[in-house]
């Protein structure tokens, strides 16, 4: 019995936690007390000596010491500023009396501003709740239907989850080892990508159900000219202009600057728009309509800062830490210049940073304490040997690590798969050949579904919160307005969860929506060095890993690192003549161990 309970610990250990989860108890707890309990029986049943549980200091303090998880607090900071300060309100506004007139056209707003959102805030809570309270009463007023328009803003919410600066992005370059601008580079193509899938679903029930997504009427339009015309000429004629900005400005950049040319182009072409709109505001020319001068000045503000933080991000300017620290100060700057800056902002978002970034950090800590005992009893060579060994090679591999995030998914939100999962199927990817960027943008993706399918759902839920439960008179029309359903918001997200395994598919089929993020860099894949072998040396495994503390007999070198009898030396090197070896010569200590 207590052979088969040593040989099978690691799935025991792995299905005890999975029990833990199941039962309701808190993440953090559940991964420490289960690390400590399977620590205790391993060191009673001499899998480990008594001094392995002596690792957990280092370990833990190796997380405070993560410079690249300071990017959370910045990211979280930031974002609530930008939210709590009115853009989410004025954005939504002014580009849904610019999409206004188009049928689907406040569905077409809400996926364009959850996008810039989840640019500007990466906090799915904040994007979903703030076009919950400011569009769905818009989208029932005008007769959208119930389930598309709940569909549109718990999906475009968790934008938030792919389009840097997402958090689960860094989370996820921390547990893979990559760099957070590599993954910040690879995920943006994807996130583009799934955000015009939105809109195009939006289209086609424009086309099939015109009903469903009516267009607003004109006395909904506030944003019009004095001979009450639009403005939508004006608009598209300055769009068109700083598109030819931006394009003369990236060949101008060709060859003058080392890299992130197109960036500078965008940047460049976003800053002449706004210069125009300035002039004509000032001077009072004309150029621009009432609706395009709005839309300037509502949109730059945050695109120069999205610029700002990823844009240096990507140039390689700044770090991720360093960006975030950037736009926490820019959205400040932001709040400040709207006069919206107050103290009660700053203790509202500080107090919400704090409690994000602790629950963060709980979980992290939990996962280290259990890594350290899952890897002593050999775990991560169980769960690699099985994953290794699926049929079909790395597309299986793919396929079945993609299913079980999915289904998981049902139980555990994204910061509890990361910190949980992913260490555990990154050295078998690794070890298929697999990039882990690419890798880790599929799981990003995967794991946005988290949010969106039932019984636990978080955007479903923070739209839930702030969607109508009773009936309710509509300030503008006066009429009487049906509350919202449980069951709408719930079936309203399916066709949007199903997009998202679209864009799964499509991520594993075009890998060079990932792979660009090569063409930036020095165009060396690590994983294409080979290591050297160097006869008679070993490294030692890391401190917490396999074979820490355990009996002596473990710590033995192995008997082909014996040295010989006659004490011949290796393959390709000459012995000295003099002097001789002496007798009893013990192997050369092992690295790590000098």
């Amino acid at each position: 019995m207590v052979e088969l309970l040593i040989h099978n610990m690691a799935p025991i250990m792995f299905g005890a936690l999975v029990v833990l989860l199941l039962l309701g108890y808190p993440v953090a707890f559940a991964l420490a007390f289960n690390g400590l309990f399977f620590g205790l029986i391993g060191i009673e049943l001499g899998l480990f000596a008594p001094n392995f549980l002596q690792a957990l200091p280092e370990r833990v303090y190796g997380i405070m010491n993560n410079d690249t998880l300071l990017a959370i607090p910045f990211f979280t900071f930031m974002g609530l500023i930008l939210e709590r300060s009115g853009m989410a309100e004025d954005l939504l506004d002014t580009v849904g009396q610019l999409f206004g007139p188009v049928r689907g056209g406040l569905a077409y707003a809400v996926i364009f501003v959850g996008a810039l959102l989840a640019a500007t805030t990466g906090v799915v809570a904040a994007s979903v709740i703030s076009m919950g309270l400011i569009s769905l009463p818009i989208m029932l007023r005008y007769g959208y239907d119930r389930r598309l328009a709940t569909g549109v803003i718990a999906a475009s919410g968790t934008l938030a989850q792919i389009i840097p600066p997402s958090l689960v992005l860094i989370v996820m370059a921390d547990q893979l080892g990559r760099s957070v601008g590599d993954m910040y580079e690879g995920a943006i193509i994807p996130g583009l990508v799934l955000t015009g899938l939105y809109a195009g679903y939006v289209l086609l029930i424009t086309i099939f159900f015109p009903k469903a997504a009516p267009a607003l009427p004109a006395e909904a339009l506030t944003i019009r000219e004095e001979n009450g015309s639009h403005g939508i000429t004006s608009f598209c004629v300055l769009l068109a202009l700083t598109a030819i900005v931006a394009y003369a400005a990236n060949i101008w950049l060709t060859g003058r600057v080392e890299q992130g040319e197109a960036i500078f182009a965008v940047g460049i072409a976003v800053g002449f728009a706004y210069v125009v709109a300035l002039i004509d505001h000032y001077l009072h020319l004309g150029l621009l309509s009432r609706l395009a001068a709005q839309v300037v000045f509502v949109l730059v503000p945050p695109l120069a800062l999205i610029f700002l933080v990823l844009g240096t991000i990507f140039v390689g300017i700044a770090t991720p830490t360093e960006g975030g620290a950037m736009g926490a100060s820019g959205a400040l700057v932001l709040a400040l210049a709207k006069k919206r800056l107050s103290l009660d902002l700053m203790k509202q978002a500080m107090d919400s940073t704090a409690k994000l970034s602790a629950f963060v950090i709980f979980i992290l800590v939990g996962a280290r304490v259990f890594s350290l005992t899952f890897y002593g009893v050999d775990g991560h060579k169980w769960v690699e040997e099985l994953l290794v060994g699926l049929p079909g090679g790395e597309t299986g591999f793919l396929i079945f690590v993609n299913v079980l995030v999915f289904f998981l998914a049902f139980f555990l939100d994204f910061f509890e798969l990361a910190f949980i999962i992913v260490p555990l199927l990154g050295p078998a990817a690794e070890r298929l050949g697999i990039d882990l960027i690419w890798f880790g943008v599929i799981l990003g993706v995967n794991m946005q579904t988290s949010f969106m399918h039932p019984p636990f759902g978080f955007s479903l839920f923070y739209l839930r919160s702030v969607a109508p439960r009773v009936p309710y008179l509509d300030k503008i029309t006066g009429r009487r307005m049906e509350p919202v359903t449980t069951g709408q918001i719930y079936w309203g997200a399916v066709p949007f969860v199903g997009i998202q395994v679209v864009m799964i598919g499509l991520v594993i089929l075009f890998p060079q929506m990932v792979m660009h993020y090569k063409g930036a860099g020095t165009g060396i894949d690590p994983n294409s060095i080979q290591n050297f072998d160097i006869p008679g040396l070993d490294l030692a495994p890391p401190l917490g890993l396999e074979g820490l503390g355990g009996p002596p007999s473990d710590l033995a070198p192995p008997s082909d690192l014996a040295p010989p009898s006659d004490l011949a030396p290796p393959p390709g090197l000459t012995p000295p003549a003099d002097p001789a070896a002496p007798p009893g010569l013990s192997p050369p200590p092992q690295q790590g161990q000098q």
